[in-house]
């Protein structure tokens, strides 16, 4: 079986700040993976779109999407699957979440805010339509609050509830201070929503933004790849 390509799809973001971002993560794949060919495409808002991702591909090459999603909802179980029927040897992967290793780039972002031991967290996610996906950010931030050894609060952005804003003026009741993780992959509107909704309370950079990838970001996408790429193999007569 021909080495299969790894489409990179981030949902896409009108920012710049967010597009140099999420295509850094992409660069450092590819640098990791010299003997793959890997592209970036989207799911929503920025072009290329999936479709004409697969259709860049070489005729008859396998090809691995790999969602730069940070949760399986609709983009993950519809979108994907819808946008890339009709090409052959197309394998999906999972979300990138939930991951400890993820945990290990949220509990780096909170540690730089300078926030006091004591304050509460309240996780900042983007929320679905689809609950799943949010069952995902709640294990995350369970995940989160093991790490840190004190509870972690969900406030969504969208979709779900409680929402951001609600979430942390209840964190801050008796006067207590709060800081605010910050689960969205890269810069862009739902990042300037999460500042915004803070009401000035401190809130963490994204997962990706204006410095080098983190290596587990990285590994994360090139485990995903990897591991869909030997599912297809072995799954293959």
């Amino acid at each position: 079986m021909a080495t299969p390509a790894l489409l990179a799809i981030s949902h896409g973001t009108s920012s710049p700040a967010g597009q140099s971002a999420v295509a850094a993560l992409v660069d450092a794949v590819a640098t990791r993976l010299p003997e793959v060919h890997v592209r970036l495409g989207h799911v929503d808002v920025q072009q290329p779109d999936v479709a004409t991702s697969l259709d860049a591909l070489a005729p008859d090459e396998p090809a691995v999407i790999v969602p730069l999603l940070l949760s399986a909802g609709y983009h993950v179980r519809v979108d994907l699957r819808e946008q890339s029927a009709g090409h052959a040897d197309v394998a999906i992967s999972t979300a990138l979440g939930p991951d400890p290793r993820l945990v290990d780039v949220l509990e780096k972002r909170l540690a730089t805010l300078g926030a006091p031991e004591d304050a509460t967290i309240v996780l900042a996610v983007a929320g679905s339509s689809d609950d799943r996906a949010n069952e995902d950010c709640r294990v995350t931030a369970r995940m989160l609050s093991e790490r840190l050894g004190r509870d972690v609060a969900v406030g969504f952005l969208a979709a779900a509830e409680p929402r951001l804003g609600p979430a942390v003026l209840a964190a801050r009741m008796g006067g207590r201070a709060v800081a605010v993780a910050n689960y969205l992959l890269a810069p862009g509107y739902f990042h300037d929503l999460a500042v915004r909704l803070a009401d000035g309370s401190p809130v963490a950079r994204p997962l990706l933004d204006d410095d080098e990838p983190a290596a587990s970001l990285v590994e994360i996408v090139i485990d995903r790849y990897r591991d869909t790429t030997m599912k297809a193999t072995t799954s293959t007569p």
